[in-house]
């Protein structure tokens, strides 16, 4: 597949938060290098991320099994949000290893918050593997009357 093809949303949903008409981030990591140095030279795997919008703002879930607090960081500089971290092998090191679907190495994903986030008010958990951000709305004010002065 070349690298043209792989730009390309692959599925329906994909096409979806990629269209430049919804307030939607959207997904730019396509293996180029983010600026923090903190980030891994190469990241190894995406981890799987669900985004919901309701009328707060978005929610974003990441799966990311085997994730400790410690191993993962998360940014948000010039309406770029970015994940990024480590998931190490949790396995007895005398075992063999007969299935594997969980990743495990660096991973990396960034996205392009709409001017609509609230940077300031970003919150984010991980429980039992699942990151949660919650990326709320600017408040805006009621519209008020601005007068109009004669010269």
């Amino acid at each position: 597949m070349s690298e043209e093809n792989r730009s390309q949303p692959d599925h329906e949903s994909e096409r979806e938060i990629a269209s430049p008409q919804r307030n939607f981030p959207v997904d730019i990591q396509t293996g180029g290098q983010p600026e923090p140095a903190e980030v891994p030279q190469r990241a190894v795997f995406t981890p799987p991320i669900d985004i919901y919008e309701d009328e707060n703002g978005l929610v974003l879930y990441a799966d990311l099994p085997g994730v400790t607090s410690d191993s993962l960081n998360l940014q948000v500089q010039d309406n770029k949000l970015t994940l990024f971290g480590r998931v190490t092998q949790t396995e007895d090191v005398d075992a063999e290893v007969l299935h594997r679907e969980y990743e495990t190495g660096d991973f990396l994903r960034s996205f392009i918050l709409s001017d609509e986030v609230d940077h300031e008010r970003i919150t984010a958990g991980l429980n039992n593997g699942v990151l949660k951000v919650v990326l709320p709305r600017i408040e805006r004010g009621p519209a008020r009357q601005i007068p109009i002065q004669t010269g």
